[in-house]
């Protein structure tokens, strides 16, 4: 898929196909996008905390704004870093991991906490580190296809500001 089309197309979807595992190759491949993203003087501050278990998950779940983003997904990535820094770093990888998914027809959404100090235990941290994201991927329950449209039309059917409100030139 061409980088803007799968830019234009990506959408964040919160409702998962039932059942359908990712392949270990394709996570792989995600995990390692998101290692691949740059950092601030290479440091990469970031750890991907992969929740595989139902007990982690649930009590993950129970952290985030949405619960059912965590417990209906298919793979749980919490991303974590010493003290909670890195904030910029953090969403660099995180997009790559999402737009890598969204390459293979993997949906993604980002999980916001209700309740940051349940989430690190829910992930068993230790105390130096903090739970910035949890991002949950999962096939879609509704077929998409992002090449459905061009780049440009998804462009325009996205509900977001219009460009001149965003850009100012000087």
């Amino acid at each position: 898929m061409d980088v803007f089309q799968a830019v234009a197309s990506k959408r964040d979807e919160r409702r998962y196909a039932a059942g359908q595992d990712l392949a270990p190759d394709l996570v792989e491949r995600i995990l390692d996008a998101g290692r691949l993203a740059g950092s601030a003087r290479n440091r990469q501050p970031w750890r991907f905390v992969v929740v595989e278990s139902a007990p982690a998950q649930e009590a993950l779940a129970r952290a985030v704004f949405v619960p059912e983003n965590v417990t209906t997904a298919a793979l749980i990535v919490a991303v974590v870093t010493p003290g909670g820094k890195g904030a910029l770093d953090v969403g660099r990888a995180a997009q790559n991991m999402m737009l890598t998914a969204w390459d293979e027809g993997v949906l993604s959404t980002l999980n916001g906490f209700a309740d940051a100090e349940r989430a690190s235990a829910a992930l068993g941290l230790s105390a130096e580190l903090q739970p910035l994201i949890v991002i949950s991927f999962g096939y879609p329950a509704r077929s998409r296809n992002p090449a459905a449209r061009s780049a440009q039309e998804w462009s325009q059917r996205a509900d977001r500001k219009a460009l001149v409100e965003v850009v100012e030139r000087r």
